[in-house]
């Protein structure tokens, strides 16, 4: 993907976070916006696989794990999963996310 489509899909991850929050977890919003909204991009090399890996895993700790399917209009195939947006305390992020790299 190039950087503009990487940020776009970014941006997705973050407002489907947001929204599934608003709805699910309103405590958790809160304390995110509370906390500066912290954002960091990192990369996975493992594809979709790890990615859903990922989004399990978050789950499994209550976090918001949404993912992005692409809708396929420009780079990427329809339906390709692009990006895993993770939302909760630091701590059981970086339990999930610690071993990645930075983007």
């Amino acid at each position: 993907m190039t950087s503009g489509k990487i940020a776009a899909q970014c941006s997705h991850a973050t407002l489907a976070c947001y929204k599934a929050m608003q709805l699910k977890n309103p405590t958790m919003l809160r304390q995110w916006e509370r906390a500066g909204q912290t954002k960091v991009a990192l990369r996975s090399d493992g594809g979709e696989d790890e990615l859903n890996l990922l989004q399990a895993q978050a789950r499994s700790l209550n976090l918001c794990a949404q993912s992005i399917r692409d809708a396929g209009r420009t780079q990427i195939a329809a339906g390709s999963m692009t990006v895993l947006g993770i939302v909760g305390p630091v701590r059981l992020v970086n339990k999930i996310t610690g071993r990645l790299r930075l983007l």
